[in-house]
């Protein structure tokens, strides 16, 4: 099979052409080429009144070889890499150790279900609830101000990726093509064949809620077993290796293998395991708002006069800026087409993010607008970030009216230093509601100069980013985990055997596929350690 790439059209283009340009890319006639499967699809908005698709196709030919040769020099005429995964083993027969996974995020769910496609009937240990019932519970919080600390935008079946877009793309080295394991398993449970192939593919919330159960009932056919509302309290630890968890219930189960795929705002836990002695690390991360703007705005910014092309579906940015302080402002989970979410799992907080369906057709765009810190920021140990987290999140609900509400500001009023009395153009998506006020106090010095400054920088490269009525909702603080569960190259704890952090929380992933293809390459690692202790 090959693989052409840079195969150029423009967005409109009829079906036929693709063909027709791979065959003249190829120099052949056009008769002679069968299916062509893309492979991936990106859009060139580089200039905004000439757009255009770029295609990498896979296709098969009878003299595939001989035109490798004649394109021996050229780097976009390859022969296609083997895609398909290939498990490091299976169970033997009558094993009677059961792997133990704290959480079922996405690092938790593809762990799980590695584990299980290998045989070795893996238990989940989910502290939240079943995804149908966890939604429910986060509209509690939207509509009627009413927070269950154990299930939330955090917490519960899917993990933290089950309440936002749903995007589906990452920057990692994936060498083994892990991220295609990953892609390929979403569209077995439902997900859009699209995401095999689009450049920055999503799903949005309403159709993961539906394919997150679909993969446990596949872990589950398979001899895995899902828990829910099961609280890890304690880790028995023995002689540097892990023996067992203890439940909030007082149950305790053995076990000799244990992912802890907890997701970065398990704050109670990653506590528990600093007493029980487990190595960790503060780590960076980065703290801001949400801002919003006409998702028209965006469109007519990135695409001209070709926004609204149903091909192109709504625009999104990335956007970073270095500033005189030193400190980086970037754009953080843009959300097409979406609306700012409540996102707190602890009473008395206020924490924003984002969330797009799959259409992407709400009114307004969002995304974090985030500056970047360091633990030379929060000194205190591998704790000291949850500190500052907290801290930031409390001031956030006191400025909001300690109902949940959360503040908010004008861009307008934000960058002449004034509180904001009334709303402009752009109407807040955020529920359970906004107050306005100055947010001037609502991060360190340091963070609001950075943020001031960038906005301006902004609006360079996207013309109507600073405008005066585009909102600011604060606060964004839970970006990523703010600290490292620390492991070696076998994957395992630095100083626990049988111990294996993943996923996002535990510091080793940035959003649903790098959990995920965090969460594989854990469960390879304990199976191969498991049938070498089974051979010893």
């Amino acid at each position: 099979m090959l693989r052409v790439s840079e195969i150029r059209l423009p967005i409109d283009h009829r079906p036929e052409a693709l063909p027709a340009a791979v065959a003249a890319r190829l120099g052949i006639p056009v008769q002679d080429i069968g299916e062509v499967k893309v492979f991936r699809r990106s859009c060139d908005a580089r200039k905004a009144r000439a757009l255009v698709f770029s295609y990498s196709v896979d296709l098969t030919l009878p003299d595939e070889a001989q035109l490798l040769a004649r394109f021996a020099d050229d780097r976009q005429v390859q022969a296609a890499p083997d895609m398909r995964y290939h498990f490091v083993g299976r169970a033997p027969e009558g094993l009677a150790s059961r792997p133990l996974i704290v959480g079922f995020g996405p690092a938790g769910i593809f762990a799980a279900l590695i584990l299980a496609q290998s045989g070795f009937r893996p238990i989940v240990l989910e502290r939240g609830k079943a995804v149908r019932e966890r939604t429910q519970d986060t509209w509690g919080l939207w509509r009627k101000k009413v927070l269950d600390p154990e299930s939330n935008v955090q917490f519960g079946e899917g993990g933290a990726g089950t309440f936002s877009d749903g995007k589906l793309y990452s920057q990692i080295k994936d060498p083994r093509q892990h991220g295609r394991k990953v892609l390929e398993e979403f569209v077995k449970a439902g997900a859009p064949e699209e995401i095999l192939y689009v450049n920055k593919p999503h799903i949005g919330t309403f159709r993961l809620v539906g394919m997150v159960e679909q993969m446990r009932r596949e872990i589950e056919r398979l001899g895995g077993e899902v828990r829910f509302q099961q609280r890890v309290t304690g880790v028995r630890i023995e002689a540097g290796r892990v023996r067992g968890v203890t439940l909030a219930a007082g149950e305790e189960l053995a076990c000799e293998q244990l992912i802890l795929a907890l997701g970065h705002s398990a704050r109670d836990t990653f506590e528990m395991l600093e007493q029980a002695g487990v190595c960790m690390e503060a780590k960076a991360f980065s703290i801001g708002f949400r801002i919003e703007h006409p998702q028209a705005l965006i469109d007519k910014a990135r695409f001209g006069a070709h926004a609204g092309n149903p091909a192109l579906g709504a625009a999104d940015y990335k956007l970073v800026h270095h500033c005189r302080n030193g400190r980086s402002v970037y754009s953080f989970c843009m959300c097409p087409g979406g609306t700012v979410v409540a996102a707190t799992s602890e009473e008395k907080r206020v924490v924003t993010n984002g969330m797009s369906q799959y259409s992407r057709n709400e009114r307004n765009a969002n995304a974090g607008i985030v500056v970047g810190i360091t633990p030379l920021d929060y000194p205190g140990g591998p704790l000291g970030g949850i500190a500052l987290q907290r801290e930031l999140e409390s001031r956030a609900f006191e400025l909001g009216g300690g109902s949940y509400e959360a503040p908010a500001q004008l861009v307008g009023d934000f960058l002449a230093g004034r509180p904001s009395s009334h709303l402009g153009s752009v109407m807040p998506s955020y529920q359970p509601g906004v107050r306005l006020t100055d947010l001037s106090t609502a991060l360190p010095d340091y963070a609001i100069a950075a943020i001031r400054e960038a906005l301006p920088a902004f609006e360079r490269q996207i013309r109507g980013f600073a405008m005066a009525d585009a909102l600011l909702t604060g606060v964004e603080t839970r970006t990523s985990s703010p600290l490292r569960i620390t492991r070696g190259a076998d994957y395992q704890s630095l100083n626990v055997r049988g111990l294996y952090p993943a996923g996002e929380g535990a510091g080793y992933a940035g959003g649903i596929l790098s959990a995920g293809v965090d969460g594989i390459r854990v469960a390879e690692a304990l199976t191969r350690d498991l049938l070498q202790a089974e051979h010893a």
